[in-house]
């Protein structure tokens, strides 16, 4: 039986757009998932990144929701100990008041940006130290069974919006395991300790009033093309996009610059990080995506088309749900 699939959409702003674009790419997006079949889509909070429009991460859910029906919208992830968990109650608990039955709440401990960043969020460098009493105090507001004495969140006491826990090491995979909650790892990014994390997490858990069974959600990256040449050329602009992104410092890279760096020891360490992508024809990325989720133990899989190119990016994520039969599952 194939595993579920989903999108993870990271709001990109491409070369020449706006954060406008991103929104409208993003909407347009989520309508043609929905026909297609997909599971659901998350947005993920990152701050000070001026190719990422996601930051205001609510916001954009609740717009995508207005101009959707029925496919699932969350946060992969709300960074928790960026907000007090009251304010993330009354946000989530808002949007599965307007849209019942549609919204996630992922949750992350990492800033979701640099060190200065996180000084301009107001955020005390130890507050992740805090992240499971601030997991435990937000699953309180949303059930109605507050954990600080007088204090509810209005809206959102009672609306159970689902949790998952976000993470990419064995300390995410723990906390899942012990508050009996979805875990979803980051492979898509930080793939080295998929197979321990979600080994550990099947082995530990404990059933909740939320989940009776392990529930693993595993990040991969997929370009699905026509042809594997038109495939691999898209992988290959991706990974010059992200080379520059993170080592470029501001500056855009030419291709040989780009090249040159993707065969560095310091353009190593950025492949690594795309080392779980899909790349190929509809049927090529099938068949990866099974092994994949063997691989991973998951039950499943969030995509992340890589291509830079928007109409290349669409239609990756298009012949993906053809060829898994999503539109008939």
């Amino acid at each position: 039986m194939a595993v579920a699939l989903s999108i993870l959409d990271l709001a990109h702003i491409g070369s020449g757009e706006t954060a406008a674009d991103s929104f409208a790419a993003s909407v347009d997006l989520a309508k043609h998932a929905e026909e297609w079949g997909y599971q659901r889509i998350w947005y993920a909070e990152h701050h000070n990144m001026p190719t990422i429009a996601s930051s205001a991460t609510s916001v954009l859910i609740g717009h995508v929701a207005a101009h959707t029906r029925s496919i699932r919208l969350g946060a992969g992830g709300v960074m928790l100990p960026n907000h007090a968990p009251l304010t993330i109650a009354e946000q989530f608990g808002t949007l599965e008041t307007l849209y019942p039955g549609r919204i996630d709440l992922g949750l992350g401990r990492a800033p979701g940006s640099d060190q200065k960043t996180m000084r301009a969020l107001r955020r005390d460098p130890t507050s992740a130290d805090a992240f499971p009493q601030d997991v435990l105090e937000l699953q309180g507001y949303l059930s109605g069974e507050t954990r600080i004495a007088g204090v509810n969140a209005t809206p959102g006491e009672g609306t159970n919006v689902p949790l998952y826990i976000l993470g990419s090491s064995m300390f995410g995979a723990k906390l899942a395991a012990l508050l009996g909650l979805p875990y979803a790892f980051a492979s898509h990014f930080a793939p080295d300790a998929l197979e321990a994390a979600t080994a550990l997490y099947r082995r530990e858990f404990q059933p909740s009033a939320q989940l009776a069974e392990p529930y693993v959600i595993a990040g991969v990256n997929v370009i699905a093309a026509d042809t594997a040449q038109y495939a691999e050329e898209q992988f290959e602009a991706a990974k010059r996009y992200r080379v520059t992104r993170m080592l470029g410092q501001g500056r855009e890279f030419t291709r040989e610059e780009a090249d040159a760096i993707l065969a560095s020891p310091a353009g190593q360490q950025v492949l690594q990080m795309t080392r779980y992508t899909a790349v190929g024809t509809p049927a090529e990325v099938d068949d990866y995506l099974d092994r994949f989720a063997k691989q991973a133990q998951a039950d499943e899989l969030i995509v992340v088309s890589a291509a830079t190119d928007r109409a290349a990016w669409l239609r990756s994520l298009e012949l993906l749900a053809e060829v898994r039969g999503l539109k008939t599952a």
